[in-house]
């Protein structure tokens, strides 16, 4: 691959990994803190980038991204209701919530399944023309996605260290304590979900202004891949403070999307990365068990040896 085609594999990794980052951010709030396995996500992102079309589509750039993440708070409270009221499974109510929002997703986007933003203003547009003269015209989609995950990360980590959001963690790591301290875990389920899925709505705005459409099938796949580079992120950096996390979370996604961007240009059908999303979602969950089995398998393999020279 020549330098170029390289050059231009990483800047698209960046951008899309800048977008994904933020629904993985909110999988950092969902599964690693709150210890909620939130599967409504597909249907989450779609929402946000859905409304979030609609908006943009109807003259207002602005105001489709606190409206997508509107849309995702309302998705994170009904989610957080079905498991705090109802009594069902953190699975099942993001199953079920997740099934809803298609019809949901549908009905905002007036019946349609794609919403095309060509002719539409958008975040991204209002950058380009405020960049345009300058060095940095050609940067605009990585300037705004980056912009987004710099305040989501400095919110995060601020929330997250202020009383409600220790509250939070604390409810995730033990909910019982939680009540015992007279702190109620159903309020801290509802924020921390409702917060998560903000963060998820915006990643669907921007991913389908950048995209300029929005589809139904937007978000197919989503929680998979978030999860991947969730994975990928706690591998590398997985201790330290809340912002060393949240940056590992940011380079998890650019990894994860860095690996796809370089299947697509070895000419890998598109059928297959699925099978590539699969397998990376494996090893990054195996990679800890590997890791402790490795000085046990080498002195197998060592014993191995001795006893074939013994012989």
């Amino acid at each position: 691959m020549d330098p170029t085609a390289l050059l231009a594999v990483g800047q698209t990794a960046l951008e899309l990994g800048l977008i994904c980052s933020l629904t993985v951010l909110a999988l950092f709030l969902s599964y690693s803190m709150l210890n909620v396995c939130d599967l409504s996500t597909d249907g989450c992102f779609t929402l946000g980038a859905a409304v979030g079309a609609v908006v943009a589509a109807a003259g207002y750039p602005l105001l489709s991204i606190p409206a997508a993440m509107g849309a995702g708070v309302c998705s994170g409270f009904v989610t957080a209701l079905l498991q705090t009221k109802l009594g069902i499974d953190s699975l099942l109510a993001g199953i079920i919530v997740n099934t809803g929002l298609y019809s949901v997703n549908i009905a905002v986007m007036s019946g349609s399944s794609l919403i095309n933003l060509n002719k539409a203003d958008t975040a991204f547009t209002m950058v380009r023309s405020l960049l345009r003269g300058t060095p940095l015209e050609n940067q605009y989609k990585t300037i705004v996605a980056a912009l987004a995950v710099i305040l989501t990360v400095a919110f995060l980590t601020f929330f997250l260290n202020t009383r409600l959001g220790l509250a939070i963690r604390a409810t995730g790591n033990n909910p019982d304590m939680v009540r015992s301290s007279s702190i109620n875990p159903v309020f801290t389920t509802i924020v921390g979900l409702c917060t998560a899925n903000a963060f998820t709505g915006l990643s669907g705005c921007l991913m389908a202004q950048s995209q300029k459409s929005a589809e139904i099938n937007i978000g197919s796949g989503m929680v998979t891949i978030a999860l991947a580079s969730l994975l990928i992120g706690s591998t590398l950096l997985g201790r330290g403070s809340i912002f060393t996390r949240a940056l590992g979370m940011v380079l998890g996604a650019f990894l994860f999307r860095l690996v796809y961007a370089i299947a697509l240009r070895m000419n890998m059908p598109a059928f297959m990365l699925k099978l590539v999303s699969s397998v990376i979602v494996a090893l990054a969950i195996a990679l800890p068990y590997l890791k402790q089995q490795w000085p046990i398998l080498s002195r197998r393999l060592s014993h191995g040896r001795a006893a074939k020279g013994g012989v």
